[in-house]
């Protein structure tokens, strides 16, 4: 078969910062087979961010919660698709994750070693954590050949979401935005309160930086909004639009935005994917393992001695790796930044 015919399917990850770094994934597929079809089996929830990928040509919901088995729900996706794909790659290493493609009885099924899923994978590949030391590297590693994958030299193309400017208006009319350059803050993390910056420290920083005359905008999900009522209280130009929004209004929110200060998040990688400048705030993760995929940021990690972690919440009851990030250290960033913005606008 000629690899312009080829139909790719992917079995796509359940976070939302995972699901933004698989569209490196789909730019190598799309830049390697231009005429490719690519189609992504993923989350309902993700349909809104892989709509902003002109890479995916088709979504194919998979009706399963976070960490259900469903094999129902498998088993009648995967009858939906036999004979639509020629080769399938799955990106989650978990055994049911390989399950559709195996029960689509798609050729060609490649993915990394994991659960035992000998019989369910064509091509096993062994993951080999030195090379592939990101996430973002081990996706677009199983849209390769091996030998092109052996040492870890390999392009990452940077993620791109289209921006919505007419949902963009219309989201700065219903939410009553003002006309004031706008900074987003997102203080979730569904990981844990170990990768959560304090919402005290939130809230100083959206209190300086309204009184140099910006907007601040906290951004997250239903979960996020009590922590974003205490960041926004008593400050008149702070919105709390968590759980008032979209996950794809999300895009065109903060690609409005002049800055954004982020913990490391779905959103950090959101952002990271419309462009906008980001301060990213690292506690029990690291940097180098899952960083935003963007030139544009500046990243707040101090390193302790028991960095990272990868912890849910701090081992030693103290996260001292985000409460001695202080508040003005990302102020003065932030300034930094806007300083250089004004001498190129000037220049």
């Amino acid at each position: 078969m000629a690899n312009t015919a080829m139909r790719l399917l992917v079995i796509g990850p359940s976070w939302v910062g995972d699901m933004v770094m698989a569209q490196s994934l789909f730019m190598t597929l799309k830049a390697r087979y231009p005429h490719a079809t690519i189609g992504v089996v993923a989350p309902a929830w993700s349909q809104p961010i892989l709509e902003r990928m002109p890479e995916v040509d088709e979504v194919l919901p998979l009706a399963v919660g976070h960490g259900e088995f469903g094999l129902a729900s498998r088993r009648d996706l995967a009858n939906r698709l036999k004979g639509r794909f020629d080769r399938a790659i799955v990106l989650p290493r978990s055994w049911k994750a390989a399950l559709v493609p195996f029960m689509a009885r798609i050729p060609e099924r490649v993915g990394f070693l994991g659960e035992h899923r000998y019989g369910l994978l064509k091509e096993r590949r062994k993951l080999d954590k030195q090379v592939l030391d990101q996430t973002v590297k081990r996706f677009v590693s199983l849209g390769l050949p091996l030998e092109e994958v052996v040492g870890g030299d390999f392009s990452i193309p940077k993620p791109r979401l289209t921006i919505d400017r007419d949902n963009l208006v219309n989201l700065r009319l219903a939410h009553a935005l003002s006309s004031r350059p706008a900074i987003g803050m997102m203080p979730g993390a569904e990981y844990g309160p170990a990768k959560q910056w304090p919402p005290a420290y939130f809230h100083q920083l959206a209190k300086k930086l309204i009184a140099d005359g910006y907007e601040v905008r906290v951004l997250g999900g239903p979960k996020d909004h009590d922590v974003a009522e205490t960041i926004v209280k008593d400050l008149p130009q702070a919105y709390n639009l968590c759980g008032k929004t979209a996950l794809a209004d999300a895009v065109d929110l903060l690609a409005d935005c002049r800055q954004v200060v982020t913990n490391d998040s779905g959103l950090m990688h959101v952002a990271a994917a419309v462009g906008v400048r980001i301060h990213a705030l690292y506690g029990s993760s690291s940097p180098a393992y899952t960083p935003p995929l963007t030139d544009n940021a500046t990243i707040h990690y101090l390193a302790l001695s028991c960095s990272p972690c990868f912890e849910r919440t701090c081992p030693l009851g103290h996260t001292n790796c985000l409460n001695e990030l202080h508040v003005d250290s990302v102020y003065q960033a932030i300034l930094a930044d806007r300083q250089r913005e004004n001498v190129i606008v000037n220049a």
